[in-house]
């Protein structure tokens, strides 16, 4: 799949699994859309027809502007070599200011916050419909149910999207019909809904209905899928998203239409308990209708769950989080499984579930983070579309439009912040901060890093791999290198080797890892630096790849061996007469903060933050894939400005 085609291709199999996996976040609005635009209207839980049929055409026009123009026609070009999402589409254009970082970082913690948010109201709107058959449900045995539901979810994400994919397709399949033979079945017994295509109804609503504006805020909640199916462009294809798209939309019009047409049969009423999604099933249909919606709200969550993995590789590779474990559960490409974002993301869902433990509570802060998060991707595209010479009228078009819409998004959704949407806005402070600490610490580490000519040493460390008098440390030593030009070395490798204690080997190995902007990138160069002495290798490896970094190197020596290029034979005599392979000993130097340091007090925050996190996540030996029996991890001191007056005092 590395051709530009094959981004776009189509096939049975990817418009199901397309179904399974993007759509179910934006697919489940119907089931929280329509009541919470009545409960937010003047008199709260009143139906009234001007507020139907405007919060319908609201709902129609923003599918259509937001979720079809914007990110399906528009964004969905903006892919990096078939991968989607904020941080591809930084990747594509960080070129072009520092401050486009700051877009990234802010857009990218708000999808992550909006991804806790997502699981509880999708699985608790459709749960609660149980009422509607049982009624001595109480609400303590809803949040058991629910919390059960996630929690089983989080489990199965260690097998990866594909089997999911599979499994959910059809599912979805059958929901978004079952969507659109409710509502064709009432849009039947009441055409007059159809007016609602209007535009002029959604005008109405908005300028003239009392407080009409703020009802923005929930309308809103109908296209918050839209950014996971951009982040998850790369788990199914630009062409399968476009023509699945055209299905889904059709069946999310149908429903809201039909509830709609049902809502204006019983104008004047009070809405109460009811929910216009499940009144449009007879009976009988009920409990079938709400099991569908249990296992359509349980795969919404994966939507995001997955989006949310694929925004951690990136952010990983564009250093702005910590080098944390990345697992392949499939050979297919694009599908990656994150244990630690898992478990945070369980927690975190948890916790909303039991803090807000209704759906309508959950709504008060739902969209809050998203609309941060499509602003942000707004920006970002108007940048991209500048780097492609799109026409500057076309450009200030584009971005004043969806400025308009967004920012009015933004305003209507502030009044939720203290009705719950404080929540999701302090998840994306805190992973906000994490971002930047990250990024900073990264910046002040390669300021500080020494790096060396080689050229110099090359003499030197020959004569220390033929030193007798001093103990052999291994065989082959190999280290990490991030020095990006081949003919430079970090100064703290040569202390190491040199100074700290000798270290002598009969063969020294410097790896530099490269990550390339292309996702499945997978080459080395090999630099012969002294023959049979000092050996460089550059890995270029995509941002998708693992990192297996003992692995790709066992393969490189073995190509070495094949051209006759290296001997890895022991030199000791006794073990070179039987032809035994020496030993390999990795390096790997890990700083930490010296007590001799006097900061600037910003990046003595940042430096201190960036440490204290590192104590909870995996060491760079395991990032890398290093087989821990081979390594030797040294501590070096990271001196950021020495301290340079000590008041210290000679007495006789």
């Amino acid at each position: 799949m590395d051709s530009k085609h094959s981004h776009s291709a189509i096939s049975g199999a990817g418009l199901l699994i397309a179904l399974g996996i993007i759509y179910g976040d934006i697919g489940t609005s119907p089931l929280y859309v329509m009541a919470s635009i009545l409960k937010s209207g003047t008199v709260p839980g009143l139906i009234d027809s001007h507020l139907v049929l405007g919060g319908i055409s609201c709902v129609i026009w923003t599918l259509t502007l937001q979720t079809t123009v914007k990110y399906v026609l528009l964004t969905l070009n903006a892919d990096n070599n078939g991968e989607g999402g904020i941080f591809s589409l930084y990747a594509l254009v960080r070129r072009r200011g520092p401050w486009l970082s700051a877009v990234a970082i802010i857009g990218g913690a708000a999808l992550l916050a909006d991804g806790v948010i997502t699981p509880p109201i999708s699985v608790s709107s459709a749960i609660e419909g149980l009422k509607n058959v049982y009624p001595s449900l109480t609400e303590d045995m809803v949040v058991y149910i629910v919390i059960g539901i996630i929690a089983g979810l989080f489990l199965m994400q260690s097998f990866g999207t594909q089997i999911v994919g599979k499994a959910f397709g059809p599912i979805m399949l059958l929901w978004f019909s079952m969507l659109a033979v409710l509502g064709i079945s009432w849009v039947i017994k009441n055409p007059v809904i159809l007016k609602a295509f209007n535009p002029y109804y959604a005008y109405d609503l908005l300028v003239r209905y009392p407080g009409g504006f703020w009802l923005l805020g929930s309308v809103f909640l109908c296209t918050t899928g839209a950014e996971a199916l951009y982040s998850d462009l790369g788990h199914c294809g630009k062409g399968n998203i476009r023509i699945s798209w055209t299905f889904v939309k059709s069946a999310l019009l149908l429903n809201y239409l039909g509830q709609g047409a049902w809502l204006l049969t019983q104008e004047g009423r009070m809405l109460g308990d009811r929910n216009p999604f499940f009144a449009l099933m007879p009976q009988w249909f009920l409990l079938i209708g709400i099991c569908i919606a249990t296992i359509a709200a349980i795969i919404a969550s994966q939507a995001l769950i997955t989006g949310s993995f694929t925004l951690v590789a990136e952010a990983i590779r564009l250093n702005m989080w910590p080098k944390v474990k990345l697992n392949y559960p499939t050979d297919v490409k694009g599908q990656l499984y994150v244990p630690s974002m898992n478990r945070l993301l369980l927690l975190g869902c948890i916790g909303v579930v039991l803090y807000f433990r209704k759906s309508e509570n959950m709504e008060a802060a739902y969209g809050l983070a998203i609309t941060l998060t499509m602003l942000m991707t707004t920006i970002l595209l108007t940048v991209w579309l500048r780097s492609k010479k799109v026409a500057l009228p076309l450009v200030i078009g584009f971005a004043t439009l969806y400025g308009l819409i967004e920012g009015s998004f933004l305003i209507a959704n502030m009044k939720k912040f203290p009705h719950g949407g404080w929540v999701s806005l302090a998840i994306g402070g805190a992973l906000m901060a994490v971002m930047y600490v990250w990024l900073k610490a990264f910046y002040i580490k390669r300021r500080l890093t020494e790096f060396v000519r080689l050229e110099p040493y090359v003499e030197a460390l020959k004569q220390l791999s033929d030193d007798d008098s001093i103990p052999k440390y291994a065989t082959h030593l190999v280290f990490l290198t991030s020095a990006e030009r081949s003919s430079e070395i970090e100064q703290k490798i040569i202390y190491s080797i040199f100074q700290k204690r000798p270290k002598r080997a009969d063969i020294y190995w410097f790896i530099h890892v490269e990550t390339t902007d292309q996702p499945y990138t997978m080459e080395y160069k090999v630099t012969e630096v002294a023959p049979d002495d000092v050996f460089r290798i550059n890995f270029r490896l995509g941002f998708r790849v693992q990192q297996r970094i003992n692995l790709y190197f066992r393969k490189v020596i073995e190509d070495l061996v094949r051209n006759k290029e290296v001997d890895i034979t022991s030199r000791y005599e006794s073990l070179s007469k039987q032809h035994v392979t020496g030993d390999f000993r990795f390096v790997v130097l890990e700083k930490f903060l010296s007590v001799e340091n006097d900061f600037p007090t910003l990046e003595k925050l940042v430096m201190q933050s960036y440490f204290y996190i590192r104590q909870f996540i995996a060491s760079e030996a395991q990032y890398f894939g290093l087989d821990t029996s081979s390594v030797k991890v040294e501590k070096v001191p990271m001196v950021i400005a020495p301290v340079r007056e000590v008041a210290l005092k000679r007495i006789n």
